[in-house]
């Protein structure tokens, strides 16, 4: 007999609301989860985007109810890595934790994908004040101030027209001297009002004690410095899918996010992926949960031989 029927890897939003949902439904389930419960959501102050706290929640209590009521239906939460996954012989798979190995019949993962960060002073200390990587998120808290947007693709552009909707003004600061964004963002971008572009600029600090209060910026070119009053920095610079145990096991597309179809299910049979780590995810806790549910009601279904 298998040591667990569902194994989840990671324990963020996804995870959690997978093995509640597993729980639930009465199989033997494990969540692995090497840092902390709750995954990116656990370090965020303040939640306003998801359902039901018109008052917003703390992003930590939050991970906190989501885990005690996956342990309230019986799942156990292990806090080791997972180190190597493979698909046994008789359908099965296989867990490296450790010196350990742990066999399950079916394995939910939800690793997610970590931002690419800038790397520079002044940006860890203030994450979740100020700094942050998801404009949706967070771009409510500076409604009619100045703010600063980090990047030149899709995604730096998309999320700068949402918060130009919200702020007095988006600055783009860009390394380069054109955008590699798609062509009709770029023309949305030219013809706001609100933006405003620093070409061949990099942010060397990030300013403030308690909150952002601005950046130290850098002319690549001319090796020029200066400052910039801001209220926030939102950094746009891609994702890096944490895809190891996906590697060689299951198709991933361009960006190294696993392919999966409605029901979460991977190229393997008895494998999902949900929440950051799955293709054109939309990196909201509330999607991310939802994933969550769909995967484990597929992986009951898979284990009930419902699904080929």
């Amino acid at each position: 007999m298998s040591d667990y029927e569902i194994a989840i890897i990671g324990g963020g939003g996804a995870g959690l609301t997978a093995a509640l949902y597993a729980g639930r439904a009465g199989r033997r389930t494990v969540v692995f989860e090497h840092m902390v419960t709750g995954g990116q959501i656990a370090t965020t102050s303040l939640v306003e985007n998801y359902p039901g706290f018109a008052d917003g929640v703390d992003g930590f209590e939050l991970a906190q109810n989501m885990l005690k009521q996956a342990e309230k239906f019986g799942a156990e939460v292990r806090y080791e890595g997972v180190e190597t996954l493979a698909r046994s012989n008789d359908g099965a798979f296989e867990l490296g934790v450790g010196h350990s190995r742990i066999s399950a019949r079916a394995v939910i993962i939800t690793a997610g994908a970590a931002y690419n960060h800038l790397g520079v002073p002044g940006e860890e200390r203030l994450t979740g004040h100020g700094v942050s990587y998801c404009a949706t998120c967070d771009g409510a808290f500076f409604k009619g101030q100045d703010v600063v947007v980090v990047g030149g693709g899709d995604a730096a552009l998309d999320e700068g027209l949402f918060l130009s909707r919200l702020v007095r003004s988006v600055t783009l600061v860009h390394r380069r001297d054109a955008l590699r964004a798609s062509k009709v963002l770029q023309d949305r971008v030219f013809a706001d009002p609100k933006f405003s572009v620093r070409w061949d600029t990099v942010v060397e600090e990030v300013l403030g004690e308690d909150s952002v209060t601005g950046v130290r910026l850098k002319n690549v070119k001319t090796d020029a410095v200066s400052e910039l009053p801001t209220a926030a920095v939102f950094v746009f610079i891609g994702q890096t899918p944490n895809n190891k145990l996906l590697h060689g096991l299951v198709d991933l597309d361009a960006g190294g996010h696993a392919l999966v179809d409605l029901q979460m299910r991977t190229s393997v049979r008895g494998l999902f992926v949900a929440g950051d780590l799955r293709t054109q995810a939309s990196r909201q806790l509330v999607a991310a949960c939802g994933d969550g549910a769909t995967a484990a009601i597929a992986a009951e279904h898979y284990l009930a031989g419902n699904t080929a």
